[in-house]
């Protein structure tokens, strides 16, 4: 299925995303905020409905001006920008009647032709045909690539079916119910052969699903719109963990989950701080959200949801958070040679313990705990109200990276309170300088 490519460097970061800056002005105005406030950010992203029509691809101008100089006021400011793109195309749309009569959509064996009904009657193009590739990255480089965006968010890439009647739609390669799970490749595929012919050398797609070989394209898998709740949150350990055994080794999810949480709630704080510890420690590291959203709906059809930017949370979340998103930059050239190591060899970046230790027959036995890259072993604080948290350390000497002290081979139990996380780093291995 061949192996990831290299990681984009700036991808590495800290990526501020919510649901969903309404206007240039309000996401600028958040980029300017970090930069005040001296807070690492790499990676900010225009979400869903930033366009006229579902199927124009391109910016909505009465709420993004100009977007050639967001995208250079960004780049001064060291950020790159990232663009939501959905396949879906509106029958309302200007390129429908077009991409319908050239054979670029989606079809139906029977019935009227409708993949979704989100925000108005729509098909989805067809990525399993080149022609549609073409057409779909062409709009895309006119209208976002030749503007400087050069990092795009691949959604709704199952596809979601209105109905999920999945014998009903049929592809250019053949009927869905065979080929079906192939798409999201198809979708990884259209922009990572668009950019690297344009020049692109390091090309990240942020994609909700994937198939076999979908790293090929570049793909960051994250795991969708989850409920925000401690339940979801231990599961997002385990999938990221499968998903680098199974090859793909871009993980990310929306930390603090998706929906069903309010910033001001001292229940969510405490999830979203311990989310954001784990999230420290994953391939990519993104903050995105629904947090209570609210509002009437804006001329561009969906409203917005409340702030989820670092200071968001209250001042005594925000100085927790800062902590973590400065660790995130010193680890920066550690997971750097880690994800240079999985593009060369397709090890993983967050790993089972049995990955690195398999004679250990403990380490299959671990499923809250894992090692992130080869020196730093963590492990997450993922149920409510827990301070204490057992590990097992296989062989060798292992640092405990909050007060330096030495652990030998053996289950030992150590204490977390709300700004601290359980974290080893193997006795000798230099990243032990990144923890303060």
């Amino acid at each position: 299925t061949v192996k990831v490519p290299m990681m984009p460097e700036y991808a590495m970061g800290f990526w501020q995303c919510k649901l969903r800056y309404q206007t240039q002005e309000e996401l600028l105005e958040v980029a300017r905020e970090y930069k005040r406030r001296n807070l690492p950010i790499s990676v900010i992203v225009v979400d869903f409905f930033h366009w006229p029509m579902q199927g124009e691809w391109k910016f909505d101008l009465e709420a993004w001006p100009d977007p050639a100089g967001m995208v250079k006021e960004l780049e001064e400011m060291g950020i790159e920008l990232m663009v939501s793109i959905w396949p879906t195309v509106d029958y309302r749309s200007e390129n429908f009647n077009e991409m319908k009569s050239k054979g670029l959509l989606i079809r139906v064996d029977s019935g009227y032709p409708i993949s979704m009904d989100f925000q108005g009657n729509t098909l989805h193009y067809d990525a399993t045909n080149p022609e549609a590739r073409e057409y779909v990255w062409e709009k895309a480089k006119k209208n976002y690539y030749d503007k400087g965006v050069k990092v795009f968010w691949l959604d709704e890439a199952e596809p979601e079916y209105l109905g999920y009647d999945y014998d009903n739609y049929r592809y250019y390669l053949g009927p869905d119910i065979q080929i079906g799970n192939v798409y999201p490749q198809y979708f990884s595929r259209t922009f990572y052969e668009g950019l690297k012919e344009q020049g692109e050398k390091t090309v990240v797609n942020l994609v909700r699903c994937a198939w076999a070989g979908s790293q090929r394209y570049g793909a960051l898998v994250w795991s969708g719109d989850i409920h925000s709740d401690w339940p979801t949150f231990r599961r997002q350990v385990s999938a990221g963990l499968n998903m680098g055994i199974a090859g793909i080794p871009w993980w990310t999810t929306d930390i603090g989950g998706f929906s069903g949480a309010r910033p001001e709630d001292p229940r969510f704080q405490q999830l979203f701080v311990r989310w954001f510890e784990w999230g420290t420690f994953c391939p990519v590291m993104r903050l995105h959200g629904n947090r209570n959203r609210h509002g009437e709906k804006s001329n561009l059809k969906e409203p917005s949801g409340d702030p989820n930017e670092l200071w968001s949370f209250g001042e005594r979340i925000f100085e927790i958070l800062k902590n973590l998103v400065f660790l995130r930059e010193r680890l920066r050239p550690y997971i750097e040679h880690h994800m240079k190591i999985a593009s060369e060899k397709g090890y993983p970046v967050m790993r089972p313990m049995f990955f690195d230790f398999p004679d250990d027959k403990e380490c299959y036995t671990l499923g809250e705990q894992y090692m992130f890259g080869d020196d730093i072993l963590f492990a997450p604080i993922v149920n409510r109200g827990q301070t204490k948290k057992t590990v097992y350390l296989p062989e060798g000497e292992w640092i405990l990276t909050k007060d330096k002290k030495e652990y030998g081979k053996g289950y030992h139990t150590v204490t977390a309170e709300i700004d601290e996380f359980v974290a080893f780093v193997r006795k000798g291995a230099e990243i032990i300088e990144c923890f303060a």
